[in-house]
């Protein structure tokens, strides 16, 4: 049986595949398991520096599979669910150490939607989808929906997007803001590689605690921002890439960071 998400390791980045083309690449409780365990092993490779996530076939990720879903006559715990399976992993994705580029190869609803949200770099194919499909079936959006919505497209349209369920095409998602960029199908794979393998050259430490400091700053005063951005650039300050940094400004020559943290 092919493994539900496949792990490919690059020169100092790793690409994860979600692996269930024929159901959209729905999650069950086993790729669940399997995505666990891939963002484990590139949180522990020192030598990944960058992850690109994207899904198998013609979709991204199409949220949770319906049929895996207990059967018997009484109604699911779905708060169990997101305890035990979604919060892990939008926690894991958005505390990930290192840069994490998603490429929405097509439809990406439900949690599958607001996975890729949770990345740090989101491109799609012009032809992608994001629909917020928990409406349709009577839910409210989660793994981390309800959060990143009106941060990223504001209130209004949050509403929209959550009430009604609609798709949201690319170019849509990109023009408010909700996703970096749409880009033509043809060169979606190209591009996003090119990314994760340009950010797996950068000052990793870092990129980590720049991601840090965007995390806090939604629920932070300015003053307790500006004292958390004072504690983290002092760490930045300490790290062999920013003392790198300085010497290649100085002798007019591209640097070459190490992502070392000392």
């Amino acid at each position: 049986m092919e493994p539900t998400v496949l792990v490919d390791r690059r020169d100092g980045w790793s690409v994860l595949t979600l692996n269930r083309p024929d159901r959209l690449n729905a999650f069950t409780e086993e790729m669940h398991r399997a995505l666990a365990e891939a963002l484990a092993g590139v949180e522990a490779d020192a030598g990944c520096r960058a992850v690109l996530l994207t899904g198998a076939g013609r979709g991204f990720c199409a949220g949770q599979d319906l049929n895996d879903r207990a059967t018997s006559g009484e109604a699911p715990d779905l708060g169990a669910t997101l305890d035990g399976l979604y919060n892990p992993l939008i926690r894991r994705l958005r505390a990930l150490p290192k840069p994490l580029v998603c490429a929405v190869n097509g439809v990406a609803a439900g949690a599958g939607a607001n996975i890729a949200l949770a990345c740090d770099i989101v491109l799609a194919a012009r032809s992608a989808k994001f629909i917020q499909s928990f409406a349709k079936i009577g839910l409210v959006p989660d793994s981390g929906g309800t959060y990143a919505l009106p941060r990223l497209v504001g209130a209004a349209r949050a509403r929209g997007l959550a009430l009604l369920a609609e798709p949201l095409p690319a170019e849509k998602a990109e023009e408010w803001g909700l996703i970096w960029k749409a880009v033509d199908d043809a060169t979606l794979r190209p591009e996003a590689e090119a990314l994760a393998a340009h950010l797996a050259t950068q000052p990793t430490q870092g990129l980590a605690l720049i991601k840090q400091a965007l995390d806090a700053s939604a629920g932070n005063s300015l003053d307790a921002q500006l004292d958390l951005e004072r504690d983290l650039q002092r760490r930045a300050g300490r790290t062999p890439d920013y003392a790198e940094g300085v010497r290649a400004f100085i002798e007019k020559r591209p640097a070459k960071f190490t992502g070392q943290a000392e």
